[in-house]
């Protein structure tokens, strides 16, 4: 118990967390006074983040697939493999087998070579996900980050320091108390994320799985820090920031998904250059360097600021590897086909085309997938 409670202490420590001169107790609530965010606020996000996951399958269900539909969308399932536990056992650690592997599979059961082949093809596509559960997830993100952003812009629009990024640091920590709105705002963004953080696990395979994954923990850990250290007002700044092109990517990708190429094209062109002001030149230097340097010269330093920088430079850095994914996209775009060939990150799926002798062969599409998100 007692190493407990040093370690607590430790974790903890005034002189980590706060600014010279400054102490827990001076962000302690008073009853009937200004309230502050406390640790204990953290606990919140997670059974807020289930609720969240309960609202997701609920309006993708009942509003988000009846569109799909009836924008042309079918809700089929793929066609199943033969069961055979000898290829499922090969599938399961070959799942894009080679000449040799086949080989190997036809001294076991009774099938060419041609048949093995196709039998992979289907069980590929077994697990692909369908058009329509990737409309549904894009549509779901798309709905909550337009209303994320149009809330955070609606309680932000007069707060002096949304503009002027020096007072998100001045009057630190007696003048910054935490309204009811910018309260809920920051608990349910947190949420969302820890609920992304769970269900990318379920949700469609992105190639670029292990950089959302680090894009979901930045994205929390700054929340975290942020809130235990009531930098709230910078952390707030950083949440419009990124919210406010998210929507357009979703939007995209669905239009998209419809095969409204147009309207897509359209779409995604707002957001690229949406994207490079707002993640590659405002976020830097609005929020980055506002953290980094006025944030000194206003309260002076303390080592969170580290790790809060740490990961804002994280960020920075997804922010800079997917950008070459958009201009990738855009430089195929105008290269090739005239159309935009896939979503920013990427997710590959197998679709079935039928061909003369064999109508299970697959043409293999790469799509480039969100960028968020939404730390960022």
């Amino acid at each position: 118990m007692e190493l407990w409670e040093r370690s607590k202490s430790l974790f903890w420590s005034e002189w980590f967390w706060l600014p010279k001169n400054v102490t827990w107790s001076d962000l302690e609530n008073k009853v009937d006074g200004a309230y502050y965010p406390e640790v204990s606020d953290m606990y919140f996000p997670f059974p807020l983040a289930l609720l969240i996951y309960v609202i997701r399958q609920i309006v993708e269900r009942f509003f988000f697939m009846p569109l799909g539909l009836y924008l042309g969308l079918k809700n089929e399932k793929p066609r199943q493999a033969p069961p055979n536990p000898v290829l499922e056992l090969a599938y399961k650690k070959h799942k894009n087998p080679n000449a040799k592997v086949i080989e190997g599979l036809v001294k076991q059961v009774d099938k060419d070579v041609r048949q093995l082949e196709r039998w992979f093809r289907i069980r590929r596509n077994q697990d692909r996900a369908s058009t329509m559960k990737k409309f549904t997830e894009s549509g779901w993100r798309f709905m909550f980050y337009f209303s994320a952003f149009v809330y955070g812009i609606v309680i932000l629009w007069d707060k002096p320091w949304l503009w002027t990024s020096r007072l998100c640091w001045e009057g630190f920590p007696s003048e910054h108390s935490l309204s009811r709105a910018v309260y809920w705002y920051y608990l349910i963004e947190i949420s969302f994320y820890w609920s992304l953080m769970f269900s990318q696990f379920m949700d469609v395979k992105r190639k670029d799985f292990t950089e959302m994954f680090v894009h979901h923990a930045a994205t929390i850990s700054l929340l975290f820090f942020s809130w235990c250290g009531n930098v709230v007002r910078i952390g707030s700044v950083i949440l419009v920031i990124h919210d406010c092109c998210d929507f357009w990517l979703e939007a995209a990708k669905m239009a998209k998904y419809v095969q409204f190429h147009k309207i897509c094209e359209s779409l995604f062109a707002i957001f690229s250059v949406l994207w490079f002001f707002t993640r590659l030149i405002f976020f830097p230097y609005k929020a980055i360097l506002s953290s980094m340097f006025e944030s000194i010269d206003t309260v002076g330093f303390y080592p969170a600021l580290v790790f809060f920088n740490g990961w804002l430079l994280t960020l920075l850095i997804l922010h800079g590897f997917w950008f070459s994914l958009i201009v990738k996209v855009t430089y195929k775009a105008f290269t090739s086909t005239g159309e935009i060939e896939g979503d920013v990150r990427s997710s590959t799926e197998e679709e079935v085309t039928p061909e003369a002798g064999d109508e299970d062969q697959l043409a293999t599409t790469n799509h480039v997938d969100h960028l968020r998100h939404k730390s960022g």
